[in-house]
Order: C-alpha cells, then sequence, then structure tokens
C-alpha cells in the first residue's frame, strides 16, 4: 500500500539514517523549553519522567508516518490527536512571560508548531552534521513533507510557515524572543533526560559521548538557560563535535552496510 511518502521524499531520505536518534534528546530538550509546552504536552504525560519511553514512541510515530501506508500514518496521527484533545488546564503560577492564569491546552496550534518545529530543526543539525551536506532546495523539500507530518497532526495550513525562509524566521523569532523558558521543573527533569539514562554500566562511555553532543547541538540560548556545563568551552566543544562529525562522515558511514546504517521501516519500505 502506497503511504504518504515515498523512497524519493527528503523525509525518507533523513530519517532512514541511524544517526538521526541523536535528535530525539535534542528535540525533547527544546520541547520543554517552553513552559506551555511543558505544562500541555509533557508534564501530563510521562515524557520527562520517562524520556526514552517517549522518545521511543515518537520515534515509531514518525516512523509509522514516514514509512507506513496511509491507513497506518492515519490511524496513528488520529490516537496522537485523540490524545492531545484530552489536555488542557491554566498555569498555577507566572513562569517566565507567561502570567498565572494562563491557559494552555495540548492541541493548541502554536504549541503544535513549536514540537513540529523542534523535531524538523533537530532533523537537519543532526543530518548535516553527521550524515551529509543538503542544499537549500533539499532543506525546502523537507520543510514541505514535515508540513504534511503537521496537517496530520491537526496543524491548518494557515499555522505553518509558507516556506523554508519562513521557517528560518519563525526560528529567530522563537529563540531571540521572550517565549521560551527553562523552568526549574524542566530544568531538574532535563538532567534525567541527558545526564541519567536507564543504561548497563558498561554502555555509559557511548551515552555519555551521546550526551555531549547533545548539549553541544543544543541553540546556544537553550542550553545557557538550563545551565549545563560550559566546561570544555564553547570553541573547544565545538570543535571536537565537528571533528568527530566530520570522521563519521566521511570514514564510517560510507563502509557501514545498510542493515547498521538504516532503521528497519526504511528497509523494510
Amino acid at each position: 500500500m502506497t503511504g504518504y511518502f515515498d523512497d524519493g521524499s527528503m523525509l525518507r531520505r533523513i530519517h532512514r539514517e541511524r544517526a538521526l536518534v541523536l535528535s530525539g534528546p535534542r528535540a525533547l530538550l527544546m520541547q520543554a523549553a517552553h513552559p506551555l509546552a511543558v505544562s500541555g504536552l509533557l508534564a501530563h504525560s510521562s515524557a520527562l519522567d520517562e524520556p526514552y519511553e517517549r522518545l521511543a514512541r515518537t520515534a515509531q510515530t514518525l516512523s509509522m508516518i514516514g514509512f507506513g501506508s496511509r491507513a497506518e500514518a492515519d490511524d496513528v496521527s488520529r490516537r496522537v490527536r485523540a490524545m492531545h484533545r484530552r489536555v488542557r488546564g491554566r498555569l498555577t503560577e507566572t513562569v517566565g512571560p507567561y502570567a498565572a492564569g494562563t491557559p494552555y491546552r495540548a492541541d493548541d496550534p502554536d504549541l503544535l508548531l513549536w514540537v513540529l518545529f523542534t523535531l524538523v530543526d533537530s532533523g537537519l543539525v543532526v543530518y548535516r552534521k553527521y550524515v551529509g551536506s543538503l542544499s537549500r532546495r533539499e532543506e525546502a523539500a523537507y520543510w514541505e513533507d514535515y508540513k504534511v507530518v503537521g496537517r496530520l497532526f491537526g496543524l491548518r495550513e494557515h499555522s505553518l510557515p509558507a516556506t523554508i525562509d519562513d521557517l528560518d524566521a519563525y526560528r529567530r523569532k522563537m529563540l531571540d524572543g521572550d517565549r521560551l523558558f527553562v523552568t526549574e521543573w524542566a530544568r531538574r527533569r532535563a538532567r534525567k533526560i541527558v545526564l541519567e539514562p536507564p543504561v548497563p554500566r558498561r554502555a555509559r562511555p557511548l551515552v555519555e559521548t551521546v550526551n555531549f553532543v547533545t548539549i553541544a547541538l543544543l541553540p546556544a540560548q537553550i542550553r545557557r538557560q538550563y545551565g549545563f556545563s560550559p566546561v570544555p568551552p564553547a570553541i573547544v566543544r565545538t570543535a571536537l563535535v565537528a571533528g568527530g562529525a566530520e570522521y563519521v562522515k566521511r570514514a564510517v558511514l560510507p563502509l557501514l552496510p545498510e542493515r547498521l546504517r538504516m532503521v528497519p521501516h526504511a528497509r523494510a519500505a
């Protein structure tokens, strides 16, 4: 059965890469930097208490939409929309620019767009860093594919930035404005997301490397709000991540067989 995307789509090209697993923690930390998203989408679920379960569910949902049939994508997105409709409330205290009593709901188009943006932005950042370069036309095609995902999650066309340039403008508005504010609750849970994953001791060196990458790839404004340590200095951190990324792109990925490089859904599709 045909799906919303085919093998020529940018969404499949990018999401078939296992390296995209690095985009998940980054996207979740970005989502949690929005106080209303924390209340409307994350605090009402186990997202920040069980972050890796949340990331696994998100990855499964996106894989179903990207590589499954239209019927499968419609079914999984219908369940997500139904879950969002049940979550609404008001802030119990003032948080950053949001006064106590500010209403929130999980299906608010502004919150859904922020969550969608964190997924798109993290996908682009990780792919460019660890897999390969992308032309402006390819980035635009990726956003056009993600607009389909946004509509499946309930966003209307007028709520979505029309072009990749409009998406860049949205990024600047959100990151340079006052809408993002990392709460103390989100800051505490972020430590669990990034520094305390439930893995065996033997896996700790790998996890610590992934943690380092996650923190380094966060937008600087958000990284500062979380209070992640500036050691090593930003210039050293950037150089280390960039050097490692070039090694992965040039010496590792070209030699990996498809069964190791690509996610199972991509190979099946």
